[in-house]
């Protein structure tokens, strides 16, 4: 029989999928964001006090909001290339909304003073295009970012945002809109058309579009925006209507500063705002009962937080002889008896395991009464100190749980007080874990999880409950057998001197500011194909260190912490019977310690040279490295020397002198 199939499948491919969850009210798991832009008189001043070097600084918060949008855009084609992105403008002079019929006749729907720059849409390389020449090029600004005289109606632009979302992405489960503005109490004379507008906002929320209030203060002018006037009427507070919370969600999103007294320019602050905003929770499991004790269930929801990001290649293609136009492989697969090479179908076919040199086949309904352990859950079976939960225990990343009110009412406070309760007092739950049917059961460790926030307050992990997949005893290898000299007090206080020195700042690791160098060249390649720019000439990667700065810092502490690696590790082979001496493929080889000359311990060392005779030194070698005059030695010095320093002393005289001097590079051996 023959089925279409994807390229590429490897061995896992072979087992028994998990049944996937139920599709009655399937909504697509994508995400619509629509970004809603004021274009008015302040939101396109530039700000006073800014910095010429600094352009970021230079910005309008229209342009700023604009330049947000773009990087937000290229963003999602690379990490969600399914979901949709639109621009719509308020308050320009200029209204454009749907254009006309021409063989109809019939005339475009146009809201006054809305114009929409780009449509709801998978972003496609024209509409990148478009943004980005008007947010470089000031003449397009110029021509299309005019104010206008008269006030726009927010309830245009809310109507206009929801036949939008209607039209365009009618099934989606997730529809944003961005709503970017400094304008704080529109309408401010009109009481009628606020109340138009926060019934265009209901209507807004009654078709499951949540609203992002993104404000702009301008402190140079003594302006601070002031959402209790207007927008609490049509932003709504999550924390009555959203039953996800286990504790108050977070609070709304700070205004951001036009000026950049503090640092941080109103592109960076957008920026970073729009990142806490910009990926929707996507669950991995629905509803998944949660047993906490007998007779006590709560259902929760499992999402994947943190997950490897890797290219993803949409199709095949290729180039058929008679046309230059390239065409989509679609592949087909065909299972073929061995023997008489006959199409064999999917109904004939038996799992087969080998045990003792024989053949035992099963069905696929004996393999699923096999693999059945019960129904989907999440039960408790006991809870043990965090202390006890030991760092190598990890197999799988970690699941993120939260609390749903769809199955169990009530779910939300259980969760709430389980979670803080852990927290609390340092304890983690030992639990039974199927997150799905037909899956594979595992003891699990349900980690409490605090909320993390950034300085500006943007919430960077939510809090909630972790779930840990804990090693079996048949998951655990054996470690090998390694003898260990532990290091001596002085040489751990020297080593202590440079790690205080090479700290990040404030001593934590942020994973959003060393993006993978790999796959941002890869994409930035695919950019640049696309949009038919300049190819870059090289790749930016933020985790190179930087060696001037860590030399200037610790250079001094390294090449001390080696003296004194040195010192002790003369104290210990006099102290010891055996010592350590490398061999010449690198090992370590225990041999008797030489009693010491009779011209004392402390002088050179001697390598001895392979034709019997004294070798050279190290103070030899380190003079000739010093004189750039390593390839006057001779070939078995070096050999020789390289040997007893336990590297390969293999090759050509310049692969030789190469690894010569590549030692003293590294170890720093040199004044």
């Amino acid at each position: 029989m023959s089925e279409s199939s994807n390229y590429g499948h490897g061995e896992e491919d072979d087992d028994d999928e998990e049944e996937v969850a139920d599709e009655a009210g399937y909504k697509t798991s994508k995400d619509a964001v629509l970004f809603a832009i004021d274009v008015s008189e302040s939101m396109l001043t530039k700000p006073e006090d800014s910095n010429p070097k600094k352009r970021d600084t230079m910005l309008s918060p229209t342009v700023a909001a604009l330049k947000c949008a773009y990087a937000l855009m290229q963003q999602r084609i690379i990490s969600n290339p399914n979901d949709m992105m639109g621009i719509l403008l308020f308050g320009t002079e200029k209204s454009k909304f749907q254009a006309g019929d021409a063989e109809t006749g019939r005339g475009g729907l146009q809201y006054p003073h809305c114009y929409l720059l780009t449509d709801l849409d998978v972003p496609a390389a024209a509409d990148v295009k478009q943004l980005r020449s008007l947010v470089e090029d000031d003449d397009e600004a110029a021509d299309l970012l005019v104010a206008s005289k008269e006030e726009v109606s927010m309830a245009n632009v809310l109507f206009c945002a929801n036949q939008i979302f209607t039209t365009k992405a009618p099934n989606f489960s997730s529809r944003r809109l961005f709503l970017v503005t400094d304008n704080d109490y529109p309408h401010a004379s009109s009481r009628d058309a606020r109340n138009s507008a926060a019934v265009r906002a209901k209507d807004l929320y009654d078709l499951g579009v949540t609203i992002e209030l993104f404000p702009i203060s301008h402190p140079d002018r003594g302006y601070t925006f002031d959402r209790s006037k207007f927008y609490n009427d049509i932003v709504y507070s999550a924390t009555p209507s959203d039953p996800d919370a286990p504790m108050p969600l977070t609070v709304d999103i700070k205004p951001a500063s036009s000026t950049a007294k503090d640092g941080i320019s109103l592109l960076q602050s957008l920026l970073s705002s729009v990142a806490s905003r910009s990926a929707p929770r996507r669950a991995l499991v629905n509803n998944l009962p949660f047993e906490i004790g007998p007779g006590l269930k709560i259902s929760v929801k499992c999402f994947i937080l943190f997950k490897r990001q890797e290219p993803k290649r949409t199709s095949y293609i290729y180039l058929p002889p008679d046309s230059d136009k390239p065409q989509i492989a679609v592949g087909s697969s065909t299972l073929v008896a061995d023997d008489t090479a006959r199409s064999v179908e999917k109904v004939e076919v038996r799992r087969a395991y080998k045990f003792g040199g024989e053949t035992i086949s099963f069905t696929v309904e004996e393999l699923a009464k096999i693999k059945h352990f019960g129904d989907p859950v999440l039960r408790i079976i006991g809870f043990k100190p965090m202390s006890m939960l030991p760092i190598w225990a990890n197999l799988k990343p970690l699941t993120f749980c939260y609390p749903s009110e769809e199955e169990f009412i009530g779910s939300t406070r259980v969760f709430s007080a389980l979670h803080q309760k852990l927290l609390k007092d340092k304890k983690m739950a030992l639990a039974w874990y199927i997150p799905r049917k037909n899956a594979t059961p595992a003891l699990a460790a349900i980690i409490p999880g605090a909320e993390s926030r950034s300085e500006e307050g943007e919430q960077q992990v939510p809090p909630g409950l972790w779930i840990k997949p804990l090693p079996f005893a048949d998951d655990i290898r054996q470690a090998p057998d390694i003898n260990l000299v532990t290091a001596p007090d002085p040489l751990t206080d020297a080593m202590r001197v440079i790690v205080q020195q090479l700290q990040l700042p404030k001593a934590i690791y942020d994973p959003r500011k060393y993006p993978n160098p790999s796959l941002q060249w890869f994409y930035r390649i695919l950019q640049a194909l696309a949009l038919e720019e300049d190819l870059p000439e090289a790749a930016e990667d933020k985790t190179l260190p930087r060696w001037k700065q860590i030399h200037k810092r610790a250079g001094g502490y390294v090449v001390g912490w080696g003296e004194v690696l040195d010192e002790q590790f003369r104290e210990w082979q006099r102290g010891h019977e055996k010592h350590i001496k490398p061999t010449a493929n690198g090992a370590a080889k225990r041999t008797k310690a030489e009693p010491a000359s009779s011209g004392g311990g402390a002088g050179a060392k001697k390598v001895k040279a392979e034709d019997g005779g004294e070798g050279v030194t190290d103070a030899d070698m380190r003079d000739a490295y010093a004189k750039d005059a390593l390839s006057k030695s001779l070939v078995a010095d070096l050999k020789a020397w390289l040997v007893g320093k336990g590297l390969k002393g293999v090759g050509k005289k310049a692969e030789l002198v190469d690894a010569v001097t590549k030692y003293f590079e590294t170890k720093m051996d040199v004044d």
